[in-house]
Formats: structure tokens, sequence, C-alpha cells
């Protein structure tokens, strides 16, 4: 077992006990691997263990491609601080330039079919003819789906025998008539009598549906003629900045998430709606960009897996971001899962809180940033 590998941390992520930077998966990869070329391409790397390892077991360079701006840094962190002397021997690319000509990739299975087919297309497009695909994961998150969506983009897969509860799946010789792309797909919806268009990647959380929680708190947004500003915190598809941005021609909207695909998403719905020139979407890790006490009003539907993971950690994290960046008497808008019970951490965290909406699954409401 790699001591470096075992040294490894999540941060700047959340970490806990029950929150791990490796697991079996990611040794399975690395073990699965006969020969090690010169140069490897990494997709999805959570926090380096593929990376590193892909260095500690012989490749001279590694590209790399994950989605989630968090995991890149955390990578980086990683790197700083158990091997510096590779710095340079990593390179973290767009997919593409990642996988141009590569001869093999290990990648870290997702959870979303769509995300792995987004990823098995563009690796058959750009990798070497003779690639070597090692995908890893937990056995309990793999599926048959999973091989047939490597069968409709390779012609040989082989998969492996279990080992500490994960599997790896390992594609050969990719079609070279490939099956159309479904992404990105494009909806319409309405609230309260205004319509709008999503527009999302594989990768982006909900894609382009409207998920429940986020219409709920769209169809409970209070008045918000007095701001000229707003946050859309873990944008994800940019519903929320969307939908505030069409109902009042005179806001503007900072949206921001960890996810390039989710990035992508609401600019390019922004561009389909008309409202390129009023939202402005950046890949950031929470709201590292913007300073203290200085927005007057943010929204969030924070996610509450991390990976495959349930946690709560990551909407704390998301919160306690929101009542830094909030001035004071500032808004803040939040749905969530009601059984999660977030709303005490919300008072903890922001300020004095009100329930907007409430149904059996989600509650919506409204905190002002104590001075």
């Amino acid at each position: 077992m790699s001591e470096l590998l075992e040294q490894l941390r999540r941060y700047p992520d959340v970490e806990a006990e029950n929150l791990h930077a490796v697991d079996a998966a990611d040794r399975l990869i690395l073990d699965t691997v006969q020969h090690w070329p010169a140069e490897v391409s990494v997709w999805g790397d959570h926090y380096g263990a593929l990376t590193l390892g892909a260095l500690e077991r012989g490749a001279q360079t590694v590209r790399v491609h994950t989605d989630s701006l968090t995991a890149q840094r955390a990578l980086r962190a990683n790197l700083e601080r158990l091997a510096p002397q590779w710095e340079t021997r990593i390179k973290i690319l767009p997919a593409a330039e990642a996988l141009h000509n590569a001869s093999l990739v290990l990648l870290a299975l997702p959870r979303g079919l769509d995300v792995l087919d987004e990823a098995a297309a563009l690796i058959a497009n750009h990798a070497d003819p003779q690639v070597i695909v090692h995908a890893g994961g937990r056995i309990k998150h793999m599926n048959l789906s999973m091989n047939q969506v490597f069968s409709q983009r390779f012609a040989h897969l082989d998969v492996s025998l279990a080992r500490q509860k994960a599997r790896v799946l390992t594609a050969r010789a990719p079609l070279t008539q490939q099956p159309a792309a479904d992404f990105p797909v494009r909806s319409r919806h309405r609230v309260n009598a205004q319509g709008f268009e999503l527009v999302a990647g594989a990768a982006t959380f909900g894609q382009a549906r409207l998920d429940p929680g986020t219409r709920l708190l769209l169809e409970n947004l209070p008045d918000l003629s007095d701001y000229d500003t707003l946050v859309d915190l873990a944008c994800g598809n940019g519903s929320i900045g969307i939908y505030a941005a069409l109902s009042y021609p005179g806001l503007r909207v900072l949206a921001s998430d960890h996810s390039a695909s989710a990035v992508y998403s609401t600019r390019s719905a922004a561009h389909a709606n008309g409202l390129a020139e009023r939202i402005e979407a950046v890949q950031d890790d929470g709201l590292s960009r913007l300073a203290d006490s200085s927005q007057p009003l943010v929204a969030l539907n924070p996610p509450f897996h991390m990976g495959n993971t349930v946690h709560a950690g990551i909407a704390l994290k998301l919160i306690a971001e929101a009542a830094r960046v909030l001035t004071p008497g500032g808004q803040f808008l939040c749905v969530f899962n009601s059984h999660l019970r977030y709303q005490p951490e919300i008072s903890r965290l922001v300020g004095p809180v009100t329930q907007l909406a409430r149904d059996p699954k989600f509650t919506v409401v409204s905190a002002s940033r104590r001075d």
C-alpha cells in the first residue's frame, strides 16, 4: 500500500472521518495497469490519487481533466504538500487536450451514465486508436448499464474481478462509427407565467431539468426590485439566476459553481434567454473571488451529495460562504430538503430565518445577515 496515497487529503474540500481522499477503486485502477507509458491521461480524479499514483508507478507526465475546480485545487494542494518535485509533470487541461493521442486513460467512474457516455465519447474520438481505458468504481455504485455505455463506444470491454468491493472496466479499440452525442440538451420551463429555456451539459447537476426544490424557490421568490445584484451560488444549470434576471430587468446576476459543466450550462442558458450581458458565470470554489461583506443578496440550492456520499458538509460550507460575503442586513435565500433540517444552521451562520414556503419534500427560507 502506497504511503503517498495514504497521506492524501481532501482539502480544500470538506474533510471528515467518514470522507476519504483515496479508496479501493483508485488503488485497483492503478494496480490494473500492466505497462506505464511515459504520458498518461487521467479523467475525473477527485483528490490526486490517480495522478500522483501514476507518477509514483512510473509515468513521466500526467495530463488531467476534471470538471470540478475544488478537485483541481485539492490535487494541487496534495502535490505541493507531498511531491512538489513533480509539479512540472502534471498538466490540468480541457477534455480534448487532456485526451489528445492518449495511449492510457485512467478514469474514476462518475455517478451519471450521461456523464460516463460523454467521457467515453471524448476518449474514443480524441485518444490514440490503440488506447487502453481503465475505469474503476465501488461495486455498490456500478451497474451493467455502464458496461453498455462502453460497449457502444469501444469494441472490447473486460471486467475485472472484485477487490475490496471495487471493480475496473477496461475498454479497448474505439469504434470508428460513434453514436451521436446527446449533449447539450435544452428544455423550456414556465414558473409564475415566466417562461425560460435551460441548456445543459451532461455533467451539470439536474442537466436541463427544473428540479422541484428550485421550482418551489422560484414560485415563492420574494420581491427583488430593490436589488441590483444577485449572487447565484452553486448555480448548476443557472435556473435561479435566469428566472430572477427575466423577472427583474434591472437585476445583474453573478453566478458561480465548482463545475465547469455548470458554468458552461449557465452561460449557454443566459445566451439562449437574451441575458448574456446581465449574467456572469465563473468557475469558483464557493465564493472565493468575492470580498467579505460585499453582496446584498445570495441565493442557494445546496447539493447534499459529495460524490456518491450523502453528507451535509458541502451545504454547510456553502452557507458559510454566503454568510461571509453578505453585507450586514443582506438577504440569503435558500431551498433544501426538509428532512435535512438546515434551518438552525442557517440561523447560526447567517442570521434570523423566515420560512417562505414548505411542501412535503422541500423548505424555502430567507435569512437576514446579522450585523
